[in-house]
């Protein structure tokens, strides 16, 4: 059975784990799902110990630039971030296409 749309629905949270601040992505990362982290931290780069997208399936432009300003907030600070991404996101950020 094909998964629903529910389920390829995009999502983007941030968890306190036993590894710091992870931001988690998943899904399909849509404009939507990048909306409604912002409307839950603001729209400022977040701080973070680990980015977790190891589970997203396409990454749009806004997703791109969520963890792209994540990632640069971290080395502008002097921090090193985890990055562990899909391919998806691999190919995303390297600015090879889909």
């Amino acid at each position: 059975m094909p998964p629903t749309a529910a389920a390829r629905r995009g999502v983007v949270r941030l968890l306190n784990s036993s590894a710091g601040r992870v931001l988690c992505l998943a899904g399909v990362v849509d404009a939507d799902a990048v909306e409604a982290f912002w409307r839950c931290y603001g729209p400022e780069p977040v701080r973070v110990d680990v980015v977790d997208a190891r589970s997203v399936t396409a990454l749009s432009a806004s997703g791109r630039e969520l963890v792209a300003d994540v990632l640069e907030a971290a080395a502008w600070r002097g921090l090193e971030v985890v990055l562990r991404p899909s391919e998806p996101v691999r190919r995303s950020l390297s600015g090879r296409p889909a």
